[in-house]
Protein backbone atom coordinates (compact mmCIF):
# COMPACT_ATOMS: atom_id res chain seq x y z
CA UNK A 1 0.00 0.00 0.00
CA UNK A 2 1.51 3.33 -0.77
CA UNK A 3 2.07 5.71 2.09
CA UNK A 4 0.07 8.44 0.21
CA UNK A 5 -3.03 6.70 0.09
CA UNK A 6 -2.73 5.88 3.67
CA UNK A 7 -3.44 9.50 4.65
CA UNK A 8 -4.37 8.80 8.58
CA UNK A 9 -0.38 8.08 8.66
CA UNK A 10 -1.35 5.50 11.33
CA UNK A 11 -0.92 1.64 10.91
CA UNK A 12 -3.38 -0.52 10.26
CA UNK A 13 -5.15 -1.60 14.11
CA UNK A 14 -3.83 -4.26 15.12
CA UNK A 15 -5.67 -7.21 17.08
CA UNK A 16 -4.07 -8.26 19.87
CA UNK A 17 -1.22 -7.70 22.74
CA UNK A 18 -1.44 -3.92 23.89
CA UNK A 19 2.59 -4.40 23.43
CA UNK A 20 4.88 -4.45 20.52
CA UNK A 21 8.27 -6.13 19.70
CA UNK A 22 10.43 -5.41 23.09
CA UNK A 23 7.68 -5.21 25.23
CA UNK A 24 6.74 -1.31 24.91
CA UNK A 25 3.58 0.08 25.02
CA UNK A 26 2.06 1.13 21.99
CA UNK A 27 -1.08 2.51 22.11
CA UNK A 28 0.25 5.82 21.51
CA UNK A 29 1.19 4.88 17.83
CA UNK A 30 -2.70 4.85 17.47
CA UNK A 31 -3.12 8.15 18.20
CA UNK A 32 -2.52 10.41 15.29
CA UNK A 33 -0.90 13.02 15.68
CA UNK A 34 -2.98 16.29 14.61
CA UNK A 35 -3.08 20.27 15.00
CA UNK A 36 -5.52 22.54 15.88
CA UNK A 37 -5.56 23.43 12.22
CA UNK A 38 -6.84 19.92 11.61
CA UNK A 39 -10.07 20.41 13.19
CA UNK A 40 -10.89 23.70 12.29
CA UNK A 41 -13.68 22.58 9.91
CA UNK A 42 -15.63 22.24 13.37
CA UNK A 43 -14.60 23.86 16.28
CA UNK A 44 -13.66 28.05 16.56
CA UNK A 45 -14.61 30.43 14.51
CA UNK A 46 -16.58 28.76 11.94
CA UNK A 47 -20.16 27.51 11.92
CA UNK A 48 -19.93 24.21 10.43
CA UNK A 49 -22.74 23.36 7.30
CA UNK A 50 -21.83 19.66 7.31
CA UNK A 51 -20.85 17.73 10.66
CA UNK A 52 -24.12 17.21 12.04
CA UNK A 53 -23.49 17.19 15.47
CA UNK A 54 -22.81 20.85 15.42
CA UNK A 55 -25.62 22.23 13.99
CA UNK A 56 -26.67 23.85 16.22
CA UNK A 57 -29.93 26.02 13.97
CA UNK A 58 -31.74 22.54 13.78
CA UNK A 59 -33.04 20.43 15.73
CA UNK A 60 -34.05 17.51 13.80
CA UNK A 61 -32.80 14.11 14.05
CA UNK A 62 -29.04 13.39 13.08
CA UNK A 63 -28.56 11.03 10.11
CA UNK A 64 -26.91 7.31 10.58
CA UNK A 65 -24.47 5.64 8.49
CA UNK A 66 -24.33 5.06 4.69
CA UNK A 67 -22.17 1.71 3.15
CA UNK A 68 -21.62 0.81 -0.26
CA UNK A 69 -19.77 -2.07 -1.51
CA UNK A 70 -18.90 -3.37 -5.00
CA UNK A 71 -17.42 -7.52 -5.58
CA UNK A 72 -16.31 -7.69 -9.30
CA UNK A 73 -15.85 -4.34 -11.02
CA UNK A 74 -12.64 -2.81 -12.47
CA UNK A 75 -13.71 0.64 -11.18
CA UNK A 76 -14.83 -0.61 -8.01
CA UNK A 77 -13.49 2.57 -6.20
CA UNK A 78 -15.22 5.50 -8.73
CA UNK A 79 -18.48 3.48 -8.34
CA UNK A 80 -17.86 3.88 -4.78
CA UNK A 81 -17.39 7.45 -4.84
CA UNK A 82 -20.52 7.80 -6.61
CA UNK A 83 -22.21 5.91 -4.56
CA UNK A 84 -21.46 8.11 -1.47
CA UNK A 85 -22.24 10.79 -2.76
CA UNK A 86 -25.99 9.63 -3.00
CA UNK A 87 -25.63 8.09 0.60
CA UNK A 88 -24.29 11.76 1.81
CA UNK A 89 -27.22 12.73 3.41
CA UNK A 90 -26.73 9.69 5.77
CA UNK A 91 -23.82 11.14 7.19
CA UNK A 92 -21.11 14.03 6.63
CA UNK A 93 -18.07 13.76 9.23
CA UNK A 94 -16.15 11.06 7.52
CA UNK A 95 -15.61 9.00 4.34
CA UNK A 96 -13.77 6.66 3.37
CA UNK A 97 -12.90 4.06 0.53
CA UNK A 98 -11.23 0.54 1.09
CA UNK A 99 -10.19 -1.36 -2.30
CA UNK A 100 -8.65 -4.88 -2.80
CA UNK A 101 -6.73 -5.80 -5.73
CA UNK A 102 -6.21 -9.47 -4.64
CA UNK A 103 -3.00 -9.25 -3.25
CA UNK A 104 -3.11 -5.96 -0.36
CA UNK A 105 -5.40 -3.44 0.26
CA UNK A 106 -5.02 0.65 -0.81
CA UNK A 107 -7.71 2.38 1.23
CA UNK A 108 -7.99 6.13 2.21
CA UNK A 109 -10.27 8.04 4.36
CA UNK A 110 -10.63 11.55 6.30
CA UNK A 111 -13.01 13.87 7.97
CA UNK A 112 -15.43 16.11 5.79
CA UNK A 113 -17.75 15.36 2.86
CA UNK A 114 -17.29 12.64 0.27
CA UNK A 115 -16.11 15.46 -2.39
CA UNK A 116 -13.70 16.98 -0.02
CA UNK A 117 -12.14 13.83 1.14
CA UNK A 118 -11.16 12.14 -2.30
CA UNK A 119 -9.66 13.66 -5.58
CA UNK A 120 -8.80 11.85 -8.96
CA UNK A 121 -5.25 11.41 -7.61
CA UNK A 122 -6.42 9.84 -4.73
CA UNK A 123 -9.51 7.79 -6.39
CA UNK A 124 -6.57 6.75 -9.34
CA UNK A 125 -4.26 5.02 -6.69
CA UNK A 126 -6.87 3.12 -5.10
CA UNK A 127 -7.06 0.12 -7.47
CA UNK A 128 -9.27 -3.45 -7.54
CA UNK A 129 -12.12 -5.14 -8.11
CA UNK A 130 -13.70 -5.43 -4.84
CA UNK A 131 -14.05 -2.33 -2.27
CA UNK A 132 -16.22 -1.40 0.90
CA UNK A 133 -16.83 2.25 1.64
CA UNK A 134 -18.99 4.47 4.39
CA UNK A 135 -20.21 8.05 4.89
CA UNK A 136 -20.53 8.29 8.72
CA UNK A 137 -22.04 10.80 11.58
CA UNK A 138 -21.16 9.33 14.69
CA UNK A 139 -24.22 8.12 16.84
CA UNK A 140 -21.53 5.54 18.96
CA UNK A 141 -17.50 6.81 19.47
CA UNK A 142 -16.56 10.05 18.99
CA UNK A 143 -16.25 12.56 15.26
CA UNK A 144 -12.58 11.97 15.19
CA UNK A 145 -10.40 10.37 12.13
CA UNK A 146 -10.02 7.42 14.35
CA UNK A 147 -13.03 6.28 13.82
CA UNK A 148 -13.56 7.26 10.35
CA UNK A 149 -14.44 3.60 8.29
CA UNK A 150 -14.27 1.76 6.34
CA UNK A 151 -11.69 0.09 9.74
CA UNK A 152 -8.75 -1.58 8.60
CA UNK A 153 -7.32 -4.16 10.66
CA UNK A 154 -4.60 -7.07 11.04
CA UNK A 155 -5.02 -10.23 12.17
CA UNK A 156 -3.80 -13.78 12.06
CA UNK A 157 -5.56 -14.57 8.82
CA UNK A 158 -4.38 -11.49 6.79
CA UNK A 159 -6.08 -8.34 6.26
CA UNK A 160 -9.73 -6.97 7.25
CA UNK A 161 -11.63 -3.63 6.63
CA UNK A 162 -15.34 -3.11 8.14
CA UNK A 163 -17.72 -1.20 7.55
CA UNK A 164 -21.50 -0.72 8.83
CA UNK A 165 -24.18 1.28 9.20
CA UNK A 166 -26.46 0.81 13.11
CA UNK A 167 -24.98 0.61 16.05
CA UNK A 168 -24.66 -2.55 18.38
CA UNK A 169 -26.86 -1.93 21.69
CA UNK A 170 -24.58 -5.02 23.38
CA UNK A 171 -21.60 -3.36 22.61
CA UNK A 172 -20.30 -1.81 25.62
CA UNK A 173 -20.88 -4.62 27.84
CA UNK A 174 -19.21 -7.27 24.97
CA UNK A 175 -15.99 -4.44 24.97
CA UNK A 176 -15.91 -4.31 28.89
CA UNK A 177 -15.80 -8.18 28.93
CA UNK A 178 -13.26 -8.09 26.17
CA UNK A 179 -11.08 -5.70 27.80
CA UNK A 180 -10.75 -7.93 30.85
CA UNK A 181 -9.51 -10.70 28.81
CA UNK A 182 -7.05 -8.16 27.62
CA UNK A 183 -7.62 -6.63 24.00
CA UNK A 184 -6.81 -3.19 23.47
CA UNK A 185 -9.15 -1.01 21.51
CA UNK A 186 -7.72 1.64 19.46
CA UNK A 187 -11.07 3.44 18.41
CA UNK A 188 -13.98 4.22 20.51
CA UNK A 189 -16.66 3.02 17.48
CA UNK A 190 -18.56 -0.40 18.38
CA UNK A 191 -17.76 -1.72 14.94
CA UNK A 192 -14.57 -2.17 16.56
CA UNK A 193 -15.82 -5.02 18.97
CA UNK A 194 -17.05 -7.23 16.43
CA UNK A 195 -13.41 -7.37 14.78
CA UNK A 196 -12.32 -8.46 18.11
CA UNK A 197 -14.77 -10.95 18.46
CA UNK A 198 -14.05 -12.24 15.17
CA UNK A 199 -9.69 -12.35 15.79
CA UNK A 200 -11.10 -14.34 18.93
CA UNK A 201 -12.69 -17.08 17.16
CA UNK A 202 -11.84 -20.33 17.31
CA UNK A 203 -12.31 -20.70 13.28
CA UNK A 204 -9.61 -20.14 10.95
CA UNK A 205 -12.33 -19.42 8.41
CA UNK A 206 -13.38 -15.67 8.06
CA UNK A 207 -17.19 -16.52 7.21
CA UNK A 208 -17.53 -18.76 9.93
CA UNK A 209 -15.54 -16.13 12.58
CA UNK A 210 -18.28 -13.48 11.08
CA UNK A 211 -20.71 -15.58 11.75
CA UNK A 212 -19.89 -16.50 15.58
CA UNK A 213 -19.48 -12.65 16.02
CA UNK A 214 -22.42 -11.72 14.44
CA UNK A 215 -24.61 -14.21 16.79
CA UNK A 216 -23.05 -12.36 19.76
CA UNK A 217 -24.30 -9.17 19.25
CA UNK A 218 -27.28 -7.22 19.00
CA UNK A 219 -28.70 -4.17 17.91
CA UNK A 220 -29.22 -2.67 14.25
CA UNK A 221 -26.60 -3.02 11.33
CA UNK A 222 -25.57 -3.76 7.95
CA UNK A 223 -22.20 -4.64 7.29
CA UNK A 224 -19.78 -4.67 4.89
CA UNK A 225 -16.69 -7.12 5.51
CA UNK A 226 -13.82 -7.52 2.96
CA UNK A 227 -10.53 -9.50 2.88
CA UNK A 228 -8.06 -9.22 0.19
CA UNK A 229 -9.99 -12.09 -1.97
CA UNK A 230 -13.79 -12.03 -0.73
CA UNK A 231 -16.99 -9.31 0.37
CA UNK A 232 -18.85 -10.62 3.10
CA UNK A 233 -22.61 -8.83 3.52
CA UNK A 234 -24.81 -8.97 6.61
CA UNK A 235 -27.93 -7.69 8.04
CA UNK A 236 -29.42 -7.77 11.73
CA UNK A 237 -32.19 -10.42 12.15
CA UNK A 238 -34.91 -7.69 12.39
CA UNK A 239 -33.98 -5.90 9.43
CA UNK A 240 -33.97 -2.31 11.40
CA UNK A 241 -31.15 -1.20 8.86
CA UNK A 242 -32.07 -0.86 5.17
CA UNK A 243 -29.45 -3.04 3.35
CA UNK A 244 -29.78 -3.47 -0.75
CA UNK A 245 -27.94 -5.69 -3.58
CA UNK A 246 -27.33 -4.58 -6.87
CA UNK A 247 -26.31 -5.61 -10.37
CA UNK A 248 -24.13 -3.78 -12.47
CA UNK A 249 -22.71 -6.52 -15.76
CA UNK A 250 -21.05 -9.11 -13.74
CA UNK A 251 -20.69 -7.14 -10.97
CA UNK A 252 -22.15 -7.11 -7.45
CA UNK A 253 -23.20 -3.92 -5.65
CA UNK A 254 -24.22 -3.63 -1.78
CA UNK A 255 -25.76 -0.11 -0.58
CA UNK A 256 -27.79 1.27 2.23
CA UNK A 257 -30.08 2.60 -0.18
CA UNK A 258 -31.27 2.06 -3.70
CA UNK A 259 -30.54 5.75 -5.01
CA UNK A 260 -26.79 4.79 -4.84
CA UNK A 261 -27.62 2.22 -7.25
CA UNK A 262 -28.87 4.73 -9.65
CA UNK A 263 -25.98 6.99 -9.58
CA UNK A 264 -24.01 4.46 -11.07
CA UNK A 265 -26.25 3.04 -13.47
CA UNK A 266 -26.93 -0.49 -11.85
CA UNK A 267 -30.12 -2.13 -11.34
CA UNK A 268 -31.41 -3.03 -8.06
CA UNK A 269 -31.62 -7.00 -7.13
CA UNK A 270 -33.13 -7.56 -4.24
CA UNK A 271 -32.69 -6.69 -0.35
CA UNK A 272 -30.79 -8.49 2.09
CA UNK A 273 -33.03 -10.49 4.31
CA UNK A 274 -33.04 -9.90 8.00
CA UNK A 275 -30.15 -12.57 9.31
CA UNK A 276 -28.91 -12.84 5.76
CA UNK A 277 -25.15 -12.96 5.22
CA UNK A 278 -23.86 -13.31 1.51
CA UNK A 279 -20.32 -14.17 0.42
CA UNK A 280 -18.63 -13.52 -2.38
CA UNK A 281 -15.45 -14.96 -3.89
CA UNK A 282 -13.98 -16.06 -6.58
CA UNK A 283 -16.60 -19.16 -6.53
CA UNK A 284 -19.50 -16.69 -7.04
CA UNK A 285 -21.75 -16.04 -4.55
CA UNK A 286 -22.90 -17.95 -1.51
CA UNK A 287 -26.46 -17.26 0.04
CA UNK A 288 -26.11 -17.89 4.21
CA UNK A 289 -27.47 -17.32 6.92
CA UNK A 290 -26.18 -16.39 10.71
CA UNK A 291 -29.19 -16.17 12.53
CA UNK A 292 -33.47 -17.14 11.81
CA UNK A 293 -35.63 -13.80 10.75
CA UNK A 294 -36.75 -12.53 14.06
CA UNK A 295 -39.70 -10.02 14.33
CA UNK A 296 -39.46 -7.92 11.23
CA UNK A 297 -39.09 -4.78 12.13
CA UNK A 298 -37.38 -2.40 9.66
CA UNK A 299 -36.97 1.52 11.18
CA UNK A 300 -39.80 3.78 10.65
CA UNK A 301 -37.80 6.68 10.02
CA UNK A 302 -36.72 5.28 7.49
CA UNK A 303 -39.89 6.16 5.62
CA UNK A 304 -40.46 9.36 7.34
CA UNK A 305 -36.99 11.31 7.09
CA UNK A 306 -33.77 9.48 6.33
CA UNK A 307 -34.20 7.63 2.98
CA UNK A 308 -33.99 9.71 -0.17
CA UNK A 309 -37.62 10.01 -1.89
CA UNK A 310 -36.28 8.27 -5.07
CA UNK A 311 -35.22 5.03 -2.73
CA UNK A 312 -37.30 2.39 -2.48
CA UNK A 313 -36.79 0.42 0.78
CA UNK A 314 -38.13 -3.13 0.89
CA UNK A 315 -39.73 -2.19 -2.88
CA UNK A 316 -41.97 0.65 -1.41
CA UNK A 317 -41.02 3.74 -3.03
CA UNK A 318 -40.38 6.58 -0.12
CA UNK A 319 -41.54 9.40 -2.09
CA UNK A 320 -44.88 7.44 -2.63
CA UNK A 321 -45.01 6.46 0.75
CA UNK A 322 -45.06 10.12 2.20
CA UNK A 323 -47.61 11.36 0.26
CA UNK A 324 -49.73 8.62 1.27
CA UNK A 325 -48.41 10.07 4.98
CA UNK A 326 -50.17 13.35 3.55
CA UNK A 327 -52.98 12.27 2.67
CA UNK A 328 -53.72 10.14 5.46
CA UNK A 329 -52.81 13.04 7.38
CA UNK A 330 -55.45 14.97 5.89
CA UNK A 331 -58.17 12.88 5.93
CA UNK A 332 -56.96 12.58 9.89
CA UNK A 333 -56.96 16.40 10.57
CA UNK A 334 -58.10 18.36 7.53
CA UNK A 335 -58.18 22.07 8.63
CA UNK A 336 -59.58 24.77 6.11
CA UNK A 337 -56.97 27.20 5.05
CA UNK A 338 -55.15 28.69 1.59
CA UNK A 339 -52.12 26.65 1.15
CA UNK A 340 -50.17 24.07 2.00
CA UNK A 341 -46.26 24.23 2.26
CA UNK A 342 -43.75 21.23 3.24
CA UNK A 343 -40.63 22.17 5.14
CA UNK A 344 -37.72 21.42 2.78
CA UNK A 345 -36.67 18.46 2.10
CA UNK A 346 -38.45 15.86 3.47
CA UNK A 347 -41.63 17.12 4.25
CA UNK A 348 -42.42 18.25 0.93
CA UNK A 349 -43.77 14.92 -0.13
CA UNK A 350 -45.96 14.44 2.29
CA UNK A 351 -47.35 18.35 1.82
CA UNK A 352 -47.99 17.42 -1.53
CA UNK A 353 -50.05 14.35 -0.29
CA UNK A 354 -51.78 16.78 1.84
CA UNK A 355 -52.52 19.52 -0.36
CA UNK A 356 -54.04 16.06 -3.03
CA UNK A 357 -56.10 15.30 -0.50
CA UNK A 358 -57.82 18.70 0.79
CA UNK A 359 -57.69 20.27 -2.67
CA UNK A 360 -55.99 22.64 -0.99
CA UNK A 361 -53.06 24.68 -3.23
CA UNK A 362 -49.63 23.86 -2.47
CA UNK A 363 -47.55 26.64 -2.76
CA UNK A 364 -43.48 27.01 -1.88
CA UNK A 365 -43.82 28.85 0.83
CA UNK A 366 -40.75 28.07 2.46
CA UNK A 367 -37.28 27.96 0.48
CA UNK A 368 -34.09 26.04 1.64
CA UNK A 369 -31.02 28.11 1.22
CA UNK A 370 -28.60 25.45 -0.63
CA UNK A 371 -25.80 27.48 -1.33
CA UNK A 372 -24.66 28.33 2.66
CA UNK A 373 -21.26 26.48 1.70
CA UNK A 374 -19.34 23.89 3.72
CA UNK A 375 -18.18 26.57 6.41
CA UNK A 376 -19.23 30.47 6.62
CA UNK A 377 -18.42 32.97 9.53
CA UNK A 378 -20.57 32.08 12.76
CA UNK A 379 -23.36 33.97 13.16
CA UNK A 380 -23.96 36.92 15.82
CA UNK A 381 -25.68 35.72 18.46
CA UNK A 382 -28.63 37.72 17.77
CA UNK A 383 -28.55 35.91 14.54
CA UNK A 384 -28.06 32.86 15.59
CA UNK A 385 -31.55 33.21 17.63
CA UNK A 386 -32.90 33.65 14.30
CA UNK A 387 -30.60 30.90 13.06
CA UNK A 388 -33.35 29.34 10.81
CA UNK A 389 -33.21 32.04 8.34
CA UNK A 390 -29.68 31.46 6.96
CA UNK A 391 -31.16 27.91 5.78
CA UNK A 392 -34.79 28.86 4.98
CA UNK A 393 -36.87 31.59 4.08
CA UNK A 394 -40.84 32.31 3.77
CA UNK A 395 -41.79 33.49 0.58
CA UNK A 396 -43.61 36.99 1.81
CA UNK A 397 -45.55 37.19 -1.57
CA UNK A 398 -47.14 33.47 -1.19
CA UNK A 399 -47.98 33.71 2.72
CA UNK A 400 -48.94 36.95 3.30
CA UNK A 401 -52.23 37.45 4.69
CA UNK A 402 -53.33 33.52 4.58
CA UNK A 403 -54.09 30.63 6.49
CA UNK A 404 -51.11 28.49 6.01
CA UNK A 405 -50.76 24.24 6.70
CA UNK A 406 -46.95 23.65 7.50
CA UNK A 407 -46.64 20.51 6.69
CA UNK A 408 -43.09 18.60 8.92
CA UNK A 409 -42.48 15.04 9.42
CA UNK A 410 -41.49 15.13 12.95
CA UNK A 411 -41.18 17.39 16.09
CA UNK A 412 -38.00 16.93 17.94
CA UNK A 413 -36.85 19.44 20.73
CA UNK A 414 -39.66 21.99 19.43
CA UNK A 415 -37.21 25.08 18.56
CA UNK A 416 -37.01 24.65 15.24
CA UNK A 417 -40.85 24.17 14.90
CA UNK A 418 -41.35 27.58 17.15
CA UNK A 419 -38.19 28.96 14.50
CA UNK A 420 -40.50 28.12 11.34
CA UNK A 421 -43.35 29.24 12.67
CA UNK A 422 -42.58 32.41 13.43
CA UNK A 423 -40.58 32.81 10.31
CA UNK A 424 -43.89 32.16 8.56
CA UNK A 425 -46.07 34.93 10.90
CA UNK A 426 -43.35 37.49 10.62
CA UNK A 427 -43.71 37.04 6.62
CA UNK A 428 -47.51 38.16 7.19
CA UNK A 429 -48.89 34.41 7.71
CA UNK A 430 -52.90 35.13 8.71
CA UNK A 431 -52.89 31.24 10.80
CA UNK A 432 -50.41 28.46 10.76
CA UNK A 433 -51.42 25.29 11.15
CA UNK A 434 -49.02 22.76 11.48
CA UNK A 435 -49.20 19.12 10.56
CA UNK A 436 -46.59 16.51 11.49
CA UNK A 437 -46.58 13.13 8.90
CA UNK A 438 -45.20 10.88 12.01
CA UNK A 439 -46.67 10.32 15.64
CA UNK A 440 -44.78 12.18 18.53
CA UNK A 441 -41.26 11.33 18.72
CA UNK A 442 -41.24 10.69 22.56
CA UNK A 443 -38.40 8.01 22.99
CA UNK A 444 -34.66 7.76 22.18
CA UNK A 445 -33.94 5.59 19.51
CA UNK A 446 -30.59 2.88 20.73
CA UNK A 447 -30.01 1.85 16.87
CA UNK A 448 -27.91 4.14 14.74
CA UNK A 449 -29.79 7.25 14.45
CA UNK A 450 -28.71 10.33 17.17
CA UNK A 451 -31.51 11.51 18.92
CA UNK A 452 -31.38 13.83 22.42
CA UNK A 453 -32.66 12.08 25.53
CA UNK A 454 -36.06 11.17 26.46
CA UNK A 455 -36.12 14.62 28.65
CA UNK A 456 -35.20 16.65 26.08
CA UNK A 457 -37.98 15.17 23.51
CA UNK A 458 -40.71 17.40 24.01
CA UNK A 459 -43.52 15.06 23.24
CA UNK A 460 -42.50 12.79 26.29
CA UNK A 461 -42.88 16.14 28.49
CA UNK A 462 -45.78 17.73 26.71
CA UNK A 463 -49.04 17.14 25.71
CA UNK A 464 -49.91 17.80 22.20
CA UNK A 465 -52.05 21.11 23.33
CA UNK A 466 -49.11 21.81 25.15
CA UNK A 467 -46.58 21.41 22.00
CA UNK A 468 -48.85 23.64 19.85
CA UNK A 469 -48.61 26.62 23.05
CA UNK A 470 -44.90 26.54 23.27
CA UNK A 471 -44.11 26.30 18.85
CA UNK A 472 -46.66 29.12 18.41
CA UNK A 473 -49.16 27.64 16.20
CA UNK A 474 -52.88 27.67 15.77
CA UNK A 475 -53.47 24.37 15.87
CA UNK A 476 -51.23 20.89 15.72
CA UNK A 477 -51.83 17.58 14.95
CA UNK A 478 -49.69 13.93 14.60
CA UNK A 479 -50.22 11.47 12.58
CA UNK A 480 -51.75 8.44 14.21
CA UNK A 481 -49.21 5.28 14.35
CA UNK A 482 -52.23 3.18 12.55
CA UNK A 483 -52.24 5.92 9.56
CA UNK A 484 -48.67 5.63 9.23
CA UNK A 485 -48.35 2.35 8.78
CA UNK A 486 -51.29 2.40 6.48
CA UNK A 487 -49.45 4.47 4.60
CA UNK A 488 -46.49 2.92 4.04
CA UNK A 489 -48.14 0.08 2.94
CA UNK A 490 -46.43 -3.09 4.30
CA UNK A 491 -48.71 -6.21 4.79
CA UNK A 492 -50.10 -6.78 8.14
CA UNK A 493 -48.70 -9.88 8.99
CA UNK A 494 -45.99 -8.46 11.21
CA UNK A 495 -46.68 -7.09 14.31
CA UNK A 496 -46.70 -3.04 13.68
CA UNK A 497 -46.75 -4.22 10.13
CA UNK A 498 -42.35 -5.49 10.40
CA UNK A 499 -41.86 -1.84 11.22
CA UNK A 500 -39.60 -0.43 14.58
CA UNK A 501 -41.54 2.17 15.92
CA UNK A 502 -40.19 2.31 19.20
CA UNK A 503 -39.25 6.11 19.29
CA UNK A 504 -43.52 6.40 19.02
CA UNK A 505 -44.55 3.63 21.74
CA UNK A 506 -41.48 2.83 23.55
CA UNK A 507 -41.69 -0.34 22.21
CA UNK A 508 -38.02 -1.98 21.38
CA UNK A 509 -37.15 -4.90 19.33
CA UNK A 510 -34.44 -6.35 20.96
CA UNK A 511 -32.84 -5.42 24.27
CA UNK A 512 -32.01 -1.99 24.93
CA UNK A 513 -30.24 -0.45 27.66
CA UNK A 514 -32.98 2.26 28.90
CA UNK A 515 -34.11 1.03 32.15
CA UNK A 516 -37.84 2.81 31.22
CA UNK A 517 -38.17 0.90 27.39
CA UNK A 518 -40.02 -2.18 27.43
CA UNK A 519 -38.68 -5.06 25.13
CA UNK A 520 -40.57 -6.29 22.20
CA UNK A 521 -40.66 -9.77 23.41
CA UNK A 522 -42.40 -8.45 26.31
CA UNK A 523 -44.86 -6.57 24.50
CA UNK A 524 -45.75 -9.12 21.98
CA UNK A 525 -46.20 -11.57 24.78
CA UNK A 526 -49.12 -9.69 26.27
CA UNK A 527 -50.60 -9.44 22.88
Amino acid sequence: MSDEIKTDQRPELQLGSRFGAGGHDIRSAFQPARSAADFSLWTGRFYNDGINSHDGLFDKLREECGVFGVYGHPDAAQLAYYGQHALQHRGQESAGICVSDGKEFHYHRDMGLVKEVFNNEKLGALTGSNCISHVRYSTAGESKLANAQPLIFKYREGDLAIATNGNLTNAPEIKRDLERQGSIFQTTSDTEVVAHLIARSKHDDIVLAVKEALQKVEGAYAFLFMTRDKVIAARDPHGLRPFVIGRLGNAYLFASETCAFDAVGATYYRDMEPGELLVLDQSGVTEDRFSPVKHRAICAMEYIYFARPDSDIDEINIHAARKRMGRQLALEAFVDADLVTGVPDSSISAAIGYAEQTGIPYELGLIKNRYTGRTFIQPSQELREQGVKMKLSAVRKVVEGKRVVMIDDSIVRGTTSLRIVNLLREAGAKEVHVRISSPPFSNPCFYGIDTPSRKELIAAQKSVEEIRQAINADSLHFLTKEGLLASIGRPQSDTNRGHCTACFDNVYPTAVPDEEAKSWQSAVSQR
